[in-house]
């Protein structure tokens, strides 16, 4: 005997199914929407072959996680295609990324890339009838959805998310014409952010090749050439050293959260990614007490200890760097060099210059720049001359650069945008952009 053939819902069936109970939505919204579970919004993922000669390709490297787009495609022969190049795509589709959500590997794919084949590690958001392509895709960007979907991720080497957690998650759906209309408004707000942050950007540019030419200048010798012929000293007084052999390394580490007397009324500053924003650290937000030092992996480390962020999202963009000017003590994302022989100033604006080589050349293999190797840190070289050269030097970029704008101030300004971004969607999925008609009926009771 055949399979016996399943009974068609009726609607109000479906209805049940699909939508949450108000008694489990996670925030209230306007009384035309409804919370949706994804698997009822979203059409079925499709595979596809490779076929011809060459086939374009898009895997997580592809995406720019910075601005949520498609910024490269592989071109690969078929017959080297990778066992997970299956996903079908067509224009109107969100590529969501199973691994990591947190880094935000998110795109909306374009006429131009609906010919291309995705990886397996991302999920296809592709809507229905009922929902805007465009909505969807901010709404996937959104902190309530990467934010909700992270916290189901597991897996310690690549800690991801499966394709059931996406369908399975609550999404708040208005009527139709409400969501092009917060596109709309999305997407015209988010154009004059774009705007600003490119002037804001260009500034940073402007800023950091002049620094870079200095820097260059500082540590190739050029800069202190005068000082040399003064005081008769040569070229060949520089040596090259690996930063291993240019004093002591240590880590840190985070006191337990549970026990009270680590954390309560601690004085001891407790450095992290977040309070390296300065060229001198004498604070933190987070202090510990000298209890939670005696009896846990973190120590302290001296004033005049050069601090690096080791594994942090920011290191996309910039290597932090930062002198003590009091002790502290760091959280397992930092790494310190308390310097033997050798300036603190100088090494500081040493690893400023060479901040993006640092981040390419010692970042950990088969990750995205998001955590440098101790190893290959340490193995790293650098060029030191005689410590009255280094004073100099140091002193002349600090006369230099005393009174220029900070690359910080800026970096802090881009920031600034993606919070208004961010907030700007926290309020749309609420429902408070001030567009929503609540005479207009939701569409999902009419499917």
């Amino acid at each position: 005997m055949g399979k016996k053939k399943s009974r068609e819902l009726t609607q109000e069936e479906w209805l049940e199914q699909a939508l949450v109970p108000e008694s489990e939505w996670p925030y209230k919204v306007p009384g035309n929407w409804v919370w949706v579970r994804g698997e009822h919004i979203f059409k079925p993922m499709t595979s596809k072959k490779p076929e011809g000669e060459y086939f374009s390709y898009i895997d997580i490297e592809s995406i720019d996680n910075l601005n949520q787009q498609v910024n490269k495609v592989k071109k690969l022969k078929v017959s080297d295609a990778p066992s997970r190049a299956s996903r079908e795509l067509y224009e109107g589709d969100t590529l969501f990324s199973l691994v990591r959500p947190y880094l935000m590997n998110i795109a909306f794919i374009t006429e131009e890339f609906a010919q291309s084949i995705a990886s397996t590690g991302f999920y296809v958001c592709r809507p229905t009838s009922i929902l805007n392509n465009r909505y969807l895709f901010r709404l996937m960007t959104s902190n309530y959805v990467v934010n909700g979907l992270n916290s189901y991720m597991k897996g310690d080497n690549s800690p991801s998310i499966r394709s059931s957690d996406i369908q399975g998650f609550y999404y708040p759906i208005p009527p139709v014409a409400e969501q092009q209309r917060i596109v709309d408004r999305i997407e015209s707000l988010f154009e004059k952010l774009d705007q600003a942050k490119g002037i804001i950007q260009e500034a940073l540019d402007s800023f950091e090749n002049r620094r870079a030419a200095i820097l260059y200048k500082a540590f190739s010798g050029e800069l202190t050439k005068k000082w040399r012929e003064e005081n008769g000293v040569g070229m060949e007084s520089w040596e090259t050293l690996k930063l291993r052999q240019c004093g002591n390394w240590c880590g840190g580490g985070t006191p337990s959260k549970s026990r009270k007397d680590y954390w309560e009324n601690g004085n001891i500053p407790w450095v992290s990614p977040k309070d390296m924003k300065s060229m001198y650290i004498d604070n933190a937000i987070d202090k510990i007490t000298q209890t939670a030092i005696n009896e846990s992996s973190t120590r302290l480390v001296p004033e005049g200890a050069i601090l690096i962020v080791v594994r942090s999202g920011i290191l996309r963009r910039i290597l932090p760097i930062a002198i003590t000017r009091t002790q502290v003590t760091l959280n397992q994302d930092m790494k310190a060099l308390i310097p033997k022989g050798i300036n603190a100033k100088y090494l500081y604006w040493l690893f400023v210059s060479k901040e993006a080589s640092i981040r390419t050349k010692c970042a950990k293999s088969g990750t995205t720049v998001e955590s440098i190797s101790s190893k290959l840190l340490y193995e790293y070289e650098i060029t030191i001359p005689p410590i009255h050269e280094q004073v100099q030097i140091a002193q002349i970029l600090d006369d230099i650069f005393d009174n220029e704008i900070n690359a910080q101030t800026l970096m802090d300004a881009i920031e600034d945008v993606d919070v208004m971004k961010k907030s700007i969607l926290a309020r749309t999925f609420r429902g408070e952009l001030g567009t929503n008609d609540p005479i207009e009926v939701n569409e999902i009771f009419e499917m």
